[in-house]
């Protein structure tokens, strides 16, 4: 880890793109929504046009991921071919048609004359260090730009020509065709991990930073932004629990089972599986012939390692669920409450009751009855592409953290009678009343 008085080529890297970005904020924040949304339609045409070099940029970065070792699954989130450029391309243009949140609300017409309103304004600067994963690039930039923040994206060095070329190919190009400021959204163009830690110490630039990736690298980048005063929304960690219920349809947990484990290195997949120990033995075999047939491994009770512990950040045993027994709705959420990050949790039963029991006692970011936690993601939960997940145990944004969650709440009082000439005056989006 470098000093907070390092003025190495990671930390001149960041601060001449905290600099750009913080300089082409104001702008962004007056623009508006009818530019933003077009901004946000020109990145999904430019996908589709400069494709090929996308493709091209990808190559290089895969290349040299299998030169150094990378694991398949890895390989996996690196690459980006025709269809996830679609999709991408697809995703943009949903966010584009999504209204944009009331900047006014009037909260209260006061008996004293004076009105109350509530303002929302955009943070100004954010940054976010996030793992290899070229379309998180994009996915962040455009949140960034529908919430009118300006943004500095530090990705991991294994994707680093790829998002500089979604970056110079389509994100800059595309904010300069609309008259926006291209250097509002960086990329750092450094290699360096020191530049992850440097994103975390600039208050003055970036007062706010998302942080993703693997657990003990985010927990250490959010204690570091701590001793800086920076803010950070941080999805350190993951893994999803599934509850299996005395009264629970046999068939119904096959199926979660398989839905939880589509993909294998996303935090939101089934990581841990407890069955009511009421029907341990008569549910068991089922259950591992179901995870046999997925290619999963069972780790089963003594167990070796902390019940929580998070198979998809194990390259090595990705492939791997672990089983235990609850004593109840009570005690399996009292479980996964304690022993696991509190992403998401699911409950499988026929009995309302107990699910009731399950879902009131579990205090995580996502619950869900007799359906998967696969679910706790922006695209699936909300139609929106997120930021991350934040798992925080305190008030602000949880779960899927999406672009009405990136603005600052602005209390303004005002005449009663000059209400009209203020409300919507900001510059930017649209106006709305609270229902009385």
């Amino acid at each position: 880890m470098t000093s907070h008085h390092d003025h190495g080529p990671a930390a001149a890297a960041v601060r001449a793109c905290a600099a750009g970005a913080l300089e082409a904020s104001p702008a962004l924040a007056r623009a508006s929504d009818a530019t933003i949304d077009a901004a946000l339609r020109e990145m999904a045409r430019r996908i589709e046009s400069v494709q090929p070099a996308l493709v091209a940029a990808n190559a290089q970065d895969l290349d040299a991921a299998v030169a150094n070792g990378m694991s398949p699954a890895l390989q996996d989130r690196l690459r980006l071919d025709a269809p996830r450029l679609r999709t991408m391309a697809t995703e943009l243009l949903a966010l584009a048609d999504v209204p944009h949140e009331p900047l006014d609300r009037v909260v209260e017409e006061r008996p004293d004359g004076l009105t109350l309103m509530e303002r929302r304004r955009p943070v100004g600067v954010i940054g976010a260090n996030f793992e290899a994963r070229p379309n998180v690039t994009v996915d962040i930039a455009s949140q960034f730009l529908k919430s009118r923040n300006a943004g500095v994206l530090r990705t991991g060095s294994a994707a680093l020509r790829s998002g500089r070329a979604l970056v110079d190919q389509v994100i800059a190009p595309a904010l300069d065709k609309v008259g926006l400021d291209p250097a509002a959204i960086q990329l750092v163009p450094s290699e360096d991990r020191a530049a992850a830690y440097e994103l975390v110490r600039a208050p003055e630039f970036i007062p706010l930073v998302i942080l993703r990736g693997s657990g003990d690298s985010t927990r250490d980048l959010g204690r570091e932004a701590a001793r800086h005063g920076v803010r950070t929304l941080a999805h350190a960690d993951g893994g999803g629990v599934l509850y299996v219920g005395a009264a629970a349809d046999e068939k119904v947990v096959h199926e979660l089972i398989a839905e939880s484990l589509d993909r294998l290195g996303v935090c939101n997949r089934l990581n841990l599986l407890l069955i009511d120990r009421s029907v341990y033995e008569s549910m068991l075999p089922g259950v591992l012939k179901t995870l046999d047939g997925l290619g999963i491994a069972a780790s089963l009770p003594p167990h070796s390692h902390q019940r929580g512990y998070e198979w998809s950040l194990d390259p090595d045993r990705s492939g791997t669920v672990t089983i235990d027994a609850a004593a109840g709705p009570l005690d399996a959420a009292r479980i996964a409450n304690e022993e696991t990050s509190g992403l998401a949790a699911a409950v499988a039963t026929e009995d309302p009751a107990a699910a009731a029991e399950f879902i009131n006692s579990y205090a995580g970011s996502g619950v869900f009855f007799n359906c998967t936690t696969r679910l706790l993601d922006g695209s699936k939960l909300l139609r929106l592409p997120e930021t991350g997940i934040n798992i925080d145990r305190v008030p602000g944004p949880r779960g899927p953290v999406t672009f009405r969650d990136l603005s600052l709440r602005q209390y303004v009082v005002v005449p009663s009678e000059r209400l009209a000439a203020l409300v919507g005056s900001a510059g930017a989006g649209s106006t709305g009343r609270l229902p009385s």
